[in-house]
């Protein structure tokens, strides 16, 4: 997995431990790594009787030096992040997004677009919104693939793959390949097979086996039935009982209007934070 060029989705919040864990991770292999620092634009208020004659609009007087104030912010917090990876001896290079909230996805999937894979700080968890946001850039918006919970610099020796013969699990398997083909052991895991010969055939799961051990890899198939319970739950449980410390996964979501939507399971792993999980679509 060398000379790849890595994005690092953060916040100005994210500890300076974790960037340079991402850092030095990045420099062992070889790698690009492209900090992206995600901030919410300060929201203008907005009075229930500040609306002034003629359609007008009663700005805070304070209005100017909000802004200002974030934009200093953000240049100082770039300033010390590209002091951490030039102390990491790593190539790369720091970026800022400060917007408000619909428009993360625009700017992750722009970055993520020149990247060959991406991970998410862990404290993107602490702003559900800006999570579920990037997530849709990476997602919906670019062609790669990327990895949150864990540390950038840990190298999965089971991973577990939830397959369902899918357009979107296949893309995320294609995108993890280089981590599956890394790691020591791959459980191919099936939720609630449809043994037809137009979903998952007589054998689910046997198909992408076969591929990843043309590749070296050393594979395993399992079927599973939910037993009723939520697809993302179960896929949790499962991988806890082999010992997986990685799941890999296809996502699910469309777009209402300027809001993206996760589907169910593709939610539930995003909030979940004891595995680590790599998502594409």
């Amino acid at each position: 997995m060398k000379r790849r060029t890595i994005l690092y989705v953060m916040t100005a919040d994210t500890p300076d431990s974790q960037i340079s864990d991402a850092a030095e991770a990045a420099a062992v292999d070889d790698n690009r790594l492209l900090c992206l620092i995600l901030a919410a634009a300060p929201v203008l208020p907005v009075y229930a009787y500040g609306v002034a004659p003629y359609g007008g609009m009663n700005i805070p007087d304070n209005w100017p030096e909000m802004v200002t104030e974030a934009k200093q912010i953000q240049k100082d917090r770039v300033q010390e992040v590209e002091a951490l990876l030039a102390k990491s001896n790593t190539s790369g290079a720091v970026q800022s997004a400060l917007c408000v909230s619909v428009d993360f996805k625009h700017h992750v999937a722009q970055v993520a677009r020149v990247s060959d894979e991406a991970y998410f700080a862990a404290n993107l968890a602490d702003t559900p919104e800006i999570l579920r946001e990037a997530a849709a850039g990476i997602l919906f918006h670019s062609p790669i693939g990327f990895r949150l919970n864990g540390s950038p610099s840990h190298r999965p020796k089971r991973v577990f793959v939830a397959w369902d013969s899918s357009n979107a699990s296949a893309a995320a398997v294609h995108a993890a390949l280089p981590v599956l083909k890394a790691a020591e052991e791959i459980v191919i895991g099936c939720i609630d097979p449809v043994m037809t010969a137009e979903r998952d055939g007589q054998d689910p799961g046997t198909d992408v086996a076969a591929w990843l051990s043309h590749h070296g890899c050393k594979v395993t198939v399992s079927q599973f039935p939910s037993g009723g319970l939520d697809v993302g739950q179960c896929i949790q449980d499962r991988a806890k009982e082999v010992g997986a410390d990685l799941v890999v996964m296809g996502a699910y979501g469309h777009a209402r209007m300027i809001q993206t939507v996760l589907g169910g399971t593709t939610r539930t792993m995003i909030e979940q934070k004891e595995l680590p999980v790599f998502l594409a679509h």
